[in-house]
């Protein structure tokens, strides 16, 4: 049986990747509007070209890489601004002071507590500096000073917060989404260990009646039929220890302190006795067979048995106040199981809290090649809906 993959696998998703490409998109044109400033914009970047040409590529450059780098950023971003102003304090230039603002809004919001306090010292040292030199004044100090770094303190409070709130949400929905994969391939394992004590209950029957019945054919031969005794003797002792072997493996699959069933294993036969205690237990319960009914394989007539058993107990659990319908329908290649009630529907998708419900449904009739669907009817109510082939 091929083995599946139980639950949805979440993708973290980077906040990096589409900001990064928006960083260089706002990178290449700053700087092809500072090449324009710097050429063709008249005396809007004057002082000296060769200084003025490698700022205008510096610090638009610097916006593609701030998100990875914004203390860096920040810092080569803040001296150059403050060399493009010492230089000659009559320039002006949007696209360096749009590149300023990124740098600061990077430092602002993609810190830690440390960098961001370094970099408010170099704002301070490196705009105290312009604001104090000929080409500043005293009074400006302020504005070059201590605004931006308001600002970026305000700044900081309002985005960081928020998206480390945001991304420690994330790691927690992420964590809970693992968990549940665990819980849900846990609940796999478990029932198909189920499964796999019930079958074997049903080839020990078996096997043991091949065992008896050839022991007994062996003693009731004459003397002169030595070659069939020989062979009933082969059957007879092949079959025990195919017994003593099964049991081994049984042995393995049980758990410290589960002890061997001594019930026999229930009967789609069985069905009506079934229906009578989920009614005794307060859910109304309407059987209807349709077809000629014919002999089923063990396992088939098991696994039929068990999905009426658990449609029906997730609806007395999580349906409330409704009436359930069953219906077996024995159609030419195989037999169709439906369970369905009017209620407000399963809880968890999984049916009970520890997902063994539909988990162990689906593993069951996937064994014997069979569909199984389940799921919210139009109209209100839950769905459980199995074709297991007989072939």
């Amino acid at each position: 049986m091929k083995s599946r993959r139980i639950g949805v696998r979440l993708v973290r998703v980077t906040r990096y990747l589409k900001g990064e490409r928006l960083d260089r998109l706002a990178a290449v044109g700053l700087l092809v509007l500072g090449q324009i400033e710097l050429w063709a914009g008249g005396h809007t970047i004057s002082g000296h070209k060769g200084l003025n040409a490698f700022l205008v590529v510096l610090m638009p450059a610097c916006v593609a890489v701030r998100r990875r780098w914004p203390f860096a950023v920040g810092v080569v971003v803040m001296l150059a601004n403050s060399a493009f102003w010492l230089a000659d304090g009559k320039s002006t230039s949007i696209a360096l002071g749009v590149s300023w603002m990124c740098a600061l809004y990077a430092v602002a919001v993609w810190t830690e507590t440390r960098e961001f306090a370094l970099g408010l010292v170099v704002l301070a040292v490196a705009d105290g500096i312009t604001a104090l030199s000929p080409h500043g004044s005293p009074q400006s100090a302020g504005e070059f000073v201590w605004i931006p770094a308001v600002i970026m303190f305000l700044v900081r409070k309002a985005v960081r917060e928020r998206q480390l709130r945001a991304e420690a949400l994330a790691a927690q929905a992420e964590l809970l989404e693992r968990q549940r994969e665990l819980l849900a391939h846990e609940a796999v394992t478990e029932e198909r260990a189920r499964i796999a004590r019930e079958l074997h209950d049903l080839v020990a029957h078996n096997v043991s009646v091949m065992v008896v019945q050839a022991g007994a054919e062996r003693h009731a031969l004459s003397e002169d039929q030595a070659s069939t005794r020989e062979a009933l003797t082969s059957i007879e002792q092949s079959g025990r220890q195919a017994l003593a072997e099964a049991r081994r493996l049984l042995g393995m699959l049980r758990t410290n302190g589960e002890h061997e069933e001594l019930a026999p294993q229930p009967s789609i036969d069985q069905i009506d006795f079934l229906v009578e205690q989920v009614e005794r237990a307060g859910l109304p319960v309407k059987l209807d067979v349709q077809g000629e009914r014919v002999p089923l394989p063990a396992g088939v007539d098991l696994c039929a048995y068990r999905v009426v058993q658990e449609g029906l107990t997730n609806a007395l659990k999580h349906a409330g106040p409704a009436h359930a319908e069953v219906l077996l329908r024995y159609t030419g290649g195989g037999l169709d199981v439906r369970v369905q009630d009017d209620g407000r529907g399963l809880a968890q998708p999984n049916g009970d809290g520890a997902g063994h419900g539909l988990i162990g449904m689906r593993e069951r009739v996937a064994l014997y090649g069979g569909e199984i669907h389940t799921g919210p009817r139009d109209g209100g109510g839950f769905e459980i809906s199995a074709h297991i082939p007989l072939a």
